[in-house]
């Protein structure tokens, strides 16, 4: 780090502290790279130059669902869900090799209009993003069909019918 981002790092945390909004117990816990990067490539992974680290997702809170089940599936996990600093994100997934969720801070808000409030940022390692987009598409397809089933089977619950499993699903047909 360069003297004068050493020196815009301690000042930022200086009114971070003041105003409570990270505490000095906190700051140990903000992930951070554990190895330096050479270089820093944001753009679209189907025109990176080279294969990245980290694939950054900007998501809908609904397919936040979707993407944490691939998680779960691939991971034997959860994703943590973390709050501030955004950028920390990038750090978590690269560091730990699994998928991570940010649900974005002011600061990232503030300059990506891209991070809205109906948007998260989900980071997957690229190591894992062939056998993340499998599971993604099946996922996607197993949610779409079961949002009908259960559209349906609402439908009937509050009409005063009592369908079985069986019945909602030949109600699908």
């Amino acid at each position: 780090m360069s003297p004068a981002a050493a020196t815009d790092l301690q000042d930022a945390l200086k009114v971070f502290a003041d105003l409570t909004y990270v505490r000095p117990e906190d700051i140990a816990a903000i992930p951070v790279l554990a190895a330096k990067s050479r270089y820093v490539v944001y753009g679209p992974l189907s025109s990176a130059p080279v294969d990245p680290d980290v694939v950054l997702l900007f998501v809908k809170a609904s397919q936040i669902l979707i993407l944490s089940e691939a998680s779960q599936q691939i991971e034997g996990g959860l994703p943590p869900a973390m709050g501030r600093p955004a950028c920390a994100v990038v750090p978590q997934a690269r560091n730990t090799g699994r998928t991570a969720l940010s649900l974005g801070c002011c600061g990232a808000r503030a300059y990506l209009d891209v991070l809205t409030d109906e948007v998260a940022l989900y980071a997957v390692p690229c190591g894992s993003i062939a056998a993340f987009t499998d599971r993604v598409d099946a996922l996607a397809n197993a949610n779409g069909i079961l949002a009908q089933f259960h559209q349906i089977r609402r439908r009937d619950i509050e009409s005063g019918k009592t369908p079985s499993i069986k019945e909602s699903l030949a109600a699908m047909q």
